[in-house]
């Protein structure tokens, strides 16, 4: 009788191995990273297609959405990329085990000439076996791929593999798109993480076209606090249309939050205030607050101007 039980163990382990598809890697040309590839994609437009058309190599439908294509490049030259983390260092793109690819988001958006147009982007982790995206302090490397609409065509107009890195678990955030001016289109990641017990922490990321490549021109701290007992905030971005500016417009966040030091009796850690309240989360018990920052664009970057906002409310 315990024979014939492993018997069944055994055929039974052989035929549940048997149904999980092979997750190898499929070698690529190092075209695949060519910024200047030519690629026209006939309606309807599917996303998943047209990232396997740029990224052709072994597609799996695992369950939980768990959608990816597996590939390598043995004849690519690694390049450094910004990871926002800061932790692990830059990441190095085609990472040399392999490389899993998936559809991150698909945005369509119009011009003020009703100019139509899709950006795909697409999320890089390490290639691997089982599917699965580790690394709590490794973000996930950001592609994105610009297609505009020629009758029922769509033609690819930039495509640039690998931008940066942003979030958790080689995972990226998915990306909202903002005008920040007259036909100029931008997009924000809202970027957060934190150790286990630990505050999350969020920052906000502008990435813009600019010198011919897309990259990160804003860089937004204290954006966001969560996990923790004692304090918590939030924010919102706007985009100021006064017209004094055709392009770069200014941005303003503000950010809304509450401290409680009688909580702090349950954080597992201290939380790192902006300047602008460290002095009162040392002296008060409570409050709540409003801060206003303002962003204007300088020379490459998104700069703040003046001195923030602050607003104070339920002190005591």
């Amino acid at each position: 009788m315990r024979l014939a039980f492993l018997n069944f163990i055994f055929l039974f382990s052989t035929f549940c191995f048997a149904q999980q598809p092979s997750l190898q890697l499929k070698n690529l040309n190092d075209t695949v990273l060519n910024p200047k590839r030519v690629l026209k994609i006939s309606e309807p437009f599917d996303g998943v297609k047209t990232m396997q058309k740029l990224f052709p190599g072994k597609l799996f439908n695992l369950p939980d959405h768990n959608t990816f294509i597996n590939w390598s490049c043995k004849t690519c030259k690694p390049a450094p990329f910004t990871d926002v983390n800061g932790i692990e260092g830059d990441q190095l793109f085609p990472y040399t085990e392999g490389v899993a690819t998936r559809l991150l988001a698909n945005i369509d958006y119009s011009d003020s000439k009703e100019n139509k147009f899709k950006l795909i982007f697409f999320n890089h982790s390490e290639g691997d076996e089982d599917g699965l995206q580790t690394g709590r302090f490794f973000g996930g490397l950001v592609g994105v791929a610009k297609f505009a609409k020629n009758g029922s065509i769509w033609e690819m107009r930039s495509f640039q593999p690998a931008v940066a890195a942003f979030g958790a678990f080689s995972q990226a955030p998915k990306p909202k798109l903002v005008e920040i001016g007259e036909d100029q289109y931008a997009f924000t990641f809202l970027h957060v993480n934190g150790g286990a017990g630990g505050p999350f922490e969020g920052w906000l990321y502008l990435v813009a076209g600019f010198e011919g490549r897309y990259q990160p021109i804003l860089e937004v701290p204290y954006y966001q606090m969560t996990n923790v007992a004692s304090a918590q905030w939030s924010s919102s971005y706007t985009v100021v249309n006064d017209n004094t500016k055709k392009h770069f417009r200014d941005i303003i966040i503000k950010t809304n939050g509450s401290f409680d030091k009688a909580a702090q009796a349950e954080d597992e850690f201290e939380v790192d205030f902006p300047k602008e309240l460290a002095l009162m989360a040392k002296t008060k018990k409570q409050f709540n607050f409003e801060i206003e920052r303002r962003f204007s664009f300088k020379g490459k970057f998104y700069k703040m101007t003046g001195e923030p906002i602050v607003k104070f409310s339920n002190v005591k």
